[in-house]
């Protein structure tokens, strides 16, 4: 049994592995980790003699959809799981069912989910279904009632452990679930308080590619939450210089131009670096420093870039590798996202005439020279997924910078 179980896991790994080798740190040690902790609470509790009707099996279920955001991953591990565990049974088909039971039910209904009362819930109600295949196992022979309240218990402790230990697991597995994303949307949060009263160009600019990222993600079929709060924080390296960006400058006054087209660009390049030194200081979650790194790739700083070709004396070399961001290039749909959010908005706020057609054109142009620039080579969105974004793009801030009647 003790080389059984290991090898169970693997073969069972390698059935799912393509699926689980796109979803982040959803990786064989992770996922053994999970099971080891829900094999060894189970073992323990039938090595003292207990039923397996107090074995909390749905704990690390709920836990490894809110933590991978994926029913497969919660699915893996309840098989390998209950199948372990039953085997160890005196009624080996009996726990199997009722495990598999609680499990399936719990991971269903914790998908997605954004507030702490819905695992409570999912917990009772995963109990309530554990009891009713129990009765139907057993053909309504009501027999030793106090299993019943056994289980109910049982299971709705399950949902109180979930939400203790989930903070722990975030940061072992360096990941971010729904209901931690939605307390960093909370604006009193310390690093979106300074944006408001520091930098309220760039805390404007973010919530409106936010909106874009979210709707657009949603779209497509990715995490639109954790692009959102992805958004909300991928600029938080301009609170270092706010005023060298110009969102946040005085209409007449830009102290780029007293500066040389070298200088500039480190400035503005450099808010990456510190925009994750900024994230490690106020301890944001690992998952968000990707938004932060890689939300313009390894794209040319153009303006800069083209200033420097102007102003080049005949003997100076100007290169366009010296004025590209350092990357990363995004590798998830909800990086990619973000980074063409985060260009089309800031394209379209230069606009003198925002038209829907004038904005569908910049949109187009924005995302076509991302594409070209093999911006999103390393991540997984098909010529399908961009025309949706761009679709979905075109709409919201048509809707923005729609006209105005002057009633005055």
């Amino acid at each position: 049994m003790n080389l059984a179980i290991p090898l169970f896991l693997i073969i069972l790994y390698s059935c799912f592995y393509n699926k689980l080798s796109k979803i982040k740190n959803a990786n064989l040690a992770n996922l053994s980790f999970l099971f080891l902790i829900s094999f060894a609470i189970g073992h323990a509790l039938l090595k003292h003699g207990l039923s397996f009707y107090y074995i909390p099996i749905a704990i690390i279920p709920m836990l490894s959809v809110l933590l991978f955001n994926n029913l497969e991953v919660g699915y893996f591990l309840s098989i390998g799981t209950s199948l372990s565990l039953a085997s160890l049974t005196a009624e080996p088909f009996k726990a199997w069912f009722i495990f598999m039971t609680s499990c399936s039910c719990a991971i269903l209904l914790v998908e997605k989910a954004h507030k702490r009362t819905t695992v409570i819930q999912a917990g009772l109600i995963a109990g309530l279904m554990q009891l009713i295949s129990l009765v139907l196992l057993e053909h309504f022979w009501i027999n030793s009632p106090e299993r019943y309240l056994i289980i109910m218990i049982n299971n709705l402790i399950c949902g109180v452990i979930v939400l203790g230990v989930l903070p722990v697991f975030e940061q072992l597995l360096r990941t971010v679930t729904n209901i931690s994303l939605l307390e960093l949307a909370d604006t009193h949060h310390p690093i979106l308080q300074r944006m408001i009263l520091e930098a309220p160009g760039t805390y404007h600019h973010s919530l409106i590619v936010g909106n874009l990222s979210d709707s657009a993600c949603t779209t497509i079929g990715a995490n639109g939450l954790l692009a959102r709060i992805g958004a909300y924080y991928h600029d938080i390296g301009k609170l270092q210089k706010p005023e060298y960006f110009i969102e946040n400058q005085q209409i007449k006054k830009n102290l780029h131009d007293a500066l040389s087209p070298t200088m500039s660009k480190l400035i503005i390049m450099n808010h990456i670096k510190e925009g994750v030194d900024l994230a490690k200081k106020y301890s944001l979650s690992p998952a968000l420093w990707d938004f932060i790194q890689q939300h313009h790739g390894n794209s040319l700083v153009y303006y800069f870039y083209r200033r420097a070709l102007e102003g080049k004396e005949e003997d100076q070399e100007v290169t366009e590798e010296g004025f590209r961001y350092p990357g990363p290039k995004p590798n998830t749909k909800e990086t990619a996202v973000v980074l063409l959010a985060d260009s089309v908005e800031a394209a379209t706020r230069t606009l003198k005439d925002p038209t829907p057609a004038n904005i569908e054109e910049v949109v187009h142009k924005v995302i076509n020279n991302k594409f070209i620039d093999g911006q999103l080579d390393e991540c997984e969105l098909t010529l399908k997924d961009i025309e949706k974004i761009s679709s979905v793009f075109t709409r919201i801030l048509s809707g923005i910078y729609h006209s105005r009647v002057n009633y005055s």
